[in-house]
């Protein structure tokens, strides 16, 4: 049969044993803890300087990619009206050719076609319509109809020259916009992944600041949030242009974006212009010659502003200090005080 003893006491040395090996692992594990502490919550402050930071090379890089845009979509419209032309072209020659033909098939049942003329029928009548005795061999409306096909086959030479010469335009005009596409793009998803390292709360507030920022600044200028221009309303058609942008107050900033619920910078300020029956053109670097360059003191609602050295961004001055504009991703279009970023000079649309 099995034994059945009871297990001996532990003895007070095991017990001493057992009872330091289970403080120092304690202390083991508070030493552990006090060497890997909690990581901090990211700065809210500090991420919102590197999102501003990124905001700015995206925009530099929109406004970029708005004029390869704009540059696109016209030398399709050139090219467009040039293939036109050469297709139109081309039919006239065809008749022109047909006006010969006829006049030789006229001249054979007269008593046999000219072999000058159908030389000049098969081949190119330029070294025929040189040589003086061939001339001299034609009748006068067979010298006219050759000439005239001459000057076309010369006009239709040159538009298709020109139609080529632009389509390689176009090439490289695509290359560069898909080039500042990705840039811009890549600008603004680094500043949401910054955004992201942020907690639900933090990116509220950091809403929350701005839409204040912008009330205040709508207060300032004379609106309000959600209201028509007050007393900074302008006059003419600049006074106009700022009415029709406040219209879109709250709207999304989205780069290349025109309308009508989302806009990028000069965007908006065109689309403004527009509805006051001025045409100006896509991006900051060309508006700043659509009018007449003026310094802050002369500033009056309605004038383009523009920002930064390199004159990235543009708004519409709304009077006492403020811009109106498309802001960024974060803020949208809104009322900002002038000061927050670095005025150049303004604009006065003629």
């Amino acid at each position: 049969m099995a034994s059945h003893r009871r297990p001996k006491p532990p003895t007070r040395t095991r017990v001493s044993v057992l009872t330091a090996l289970a403080t120092a692992a304690v202390a083991l594990s508070s030493q552990s803890a006090m060497a890997a502490p909690a990581p901090d919550k990211p700065n809210k402050d500090e991420v919102k300087t590197k999102v501003d930071a990124l905001y700015e090379e995206a925009e530099q890089a929109t406004e970029k990619f708005d004029g390869a845009k704009d540059r696109q979509d016209k030398l399709e419209k050139e090219i467009g009206y040039l293939q036109d032309q050469v297709a139109r072209g081309q039919a006239d020659l065809n008749d022109l050719r047909n006006t010969l033909g006829s006049l030789a098939t006229a001249q054979y049942r007269g008593g046999g076609i000219d072999p000058s003329v159908e030389l000049l029928l098969s081949g190119d009548p330029q070294k025929y319509l040189d040589n003086a005795s061939t001339l001299q061999q034609l009748s006068g409306r067979q010298v006219e109809a050759i000439a005239r096909i001459q000057a076309k086959q010369r006009e239709l030479a040159q538009q298709r020259a020109e139609a080529t010469a632009k389509l390689t335009d176009l090439d490289a005009v695509r290359k560069e916009l898909a080039e500042k596409k990705a840039t811009a793009q890549s600008k603004l998803a680094e500043a949401q992944a910054l955004l992201n390292t942020l907690t639900a709360e933090q990116r509220g507030e950091l809403k929350n600041d701005a839409a204040k920022d912008g009330a205040a600044a709508a207060k300032a200028a004379g609106g309000g949030t959600g209201a028509k221009p007050g007393a900074a309303k302008g006059s003419g058609r600049a006074g106009a242009a700022l009415a029709a942008a406040i219209t879109q107050e709250g709207d999304a900033y989205h780069m290349g974006d025109t309308g009508p619920n989302s806009w990028d910078c000069s965007g908006l300020t065109q689309w403004a212009y527009a509805q006051a029956g001025v045409s100006i053109s896509r991006t900051t670097y060309t508006q700043v010659n659509d009018g007449t360059r003026i310094g802050r003191s002369e500033l009056q609602p309605g004038d383009l502003v523009f920002f930064y050295s390199d004159l990235h961004h543009v708004g519409l001055y709304a009077g006492n200090g403020q811009v109106f504009h498309a802001s960024n991703p974060t803020g949208g279009v809104r009322y900002e005080a002038m000061s927050n970023m670095p005025f150049q000079f303004g604009v006065r649309v003629g």
